[in-house]
């Protein structure tokens, strides 16, 4: 197995533990879409002694793709990556940033390219380089007809952003049709919202993962999530283990879902 780039020996005693966890879970207990934020990276290059944080992001995208094969292998049908967010654009360092992108763009030809899996662009082109635009639009070109995973990659992605989109496409189309702001008033619910979101079609995450720790949402899927459950592992995205998964797992197919009662 991999962890942040180099090859860690199997323990025995851990293989077994893995495997009976595995063991532990079945088809209907298992979340249909994950949300998973990758946290950490540049922390897990500082801790390393590393030059750039680009290493961490490097070592960030191998593991995403490792983590996409445990979940392909388990049966989950969408997995949504929060790879780069609308506040990252204007927060990092450029030199950091112009890193990033060009990681991304390479994750997504890298993904496109494996399996049967169907990658598509959720977030905005507003600050995006065209370079990444290309990537993105290639990698769900490349892919569209595809019936494996489903993944979707976040990128030039925020909760408010998204939402902000649809209430402007929906007035836009109320605004093609003629409408009235009185009949916009009578129409607009949380189902029509839905319809405009970048994920339209798709199931809401039944559980959202965040590494490192850290126990926020940063504007990940805000509207989906309402009714998401949550769970923090302490690993930094690159040390992430199968085991760290699905114990996440685990734990969410104990839970009473409420969604929000």
């Amino acid at each position: 197995m991999l962890s942040g780039g180099k090859r860690v020996r199997r323990n025995p005693i851990y293989a077994f533990y893995q495997r009976g966890l595995r063991r532990s879970l079945t088809a209907e207990s298992l979340p249909k879409h994950v949300g998973m934020i990758f946290d950490g990276n540049r922390r897990w290059a500082r801790q390393l002694g590393l030059e750039t944080a680009a290493h961490g992001h490097r070592a960030g995208a191998a593991k995403i793709r490792e983590f996409l094969i445990w979940c392909d292998e388990l049966g989950i049908e969408v997995v949504t990556l929060y790879l780069l967010s609308t506040d990252n654009l204007s927060g990092r360092e450029s030199s950091e940033l112009s890193a990033l992108i060009e990681i991304i763009a390479e994750l997504a030809d890298d993904l496109s390219r494996f399996r049967n899996w169907r990658i598509m662009h959720v977030g905005s082109n507003d600050g995006l380089p065209e370079g990444l635009v290309q990537a993105l639009d290639a990698a769900q070109t490349r892919t569209a007809g595809n019936t494996g995973l489903h993944v979707n990659l976040a990128v030039g992605y925020g909760g408010r952003h998204e939402i902000a989109d649809a209430m402007r496409s929906i007035v836009a189309s109320h605004h093609l049709q003629g409408g009235t702001i009185e009949d916009l008033a009578a129409v607009l619910t949380p189902e029509l919202i839905s319809e405009h979101l970048y994920t339209v079609g798709q199931p809401d995450p039944d559980l959202v993962i965040r590494t490192s720790g850290e126990q926020r949402m940063s504007d990940f899927l805000l509207w989906q999530s309402a009714h998401s459950e949550l769970y923090f592992v302490e690993a930094l995205g690159p040390d992430l283990r199968e085991v760290d998964f699905l114990r996440a797992l685990r734990d969410y197919s104990n839970r009473n879902r409420r969604y929000g009662t």
